[in-house]
């Protein structure tokens, strides 16, 4: 697999985690925006941006050109 496709696998698997524990306990903006430690959501935020900035970069390189 391509680092691009191994991104996208683990953005998949961080929606698929978001998306059970809304269905099981509802989401509260604050869960979303400020976990608390422990919580289930804790880096989510932070992890998928992540990753989502990789995959737009890596997919500008292979189309040969830049965001900015």
């Amino acid at each position: 697999m391509s680092e691009k496709q191994d991104l996208i696998k683990r953005m998949l698997e961080l929606q698929k985690k978001f998306i059970e524990y809304e269905h099981e306990n509802g989401l509260s903006p604050f869960d979303y925006y400020t976990p608390q430690p422990g919580h289930p959501l804790e880096g989510y935020r932070k992890e998928y941006r992540e990753l989502a900035n990789k995959v737009v970069d890596l997919a500008q390189e292979d189309v040969g050109s830049n965001r900015l």
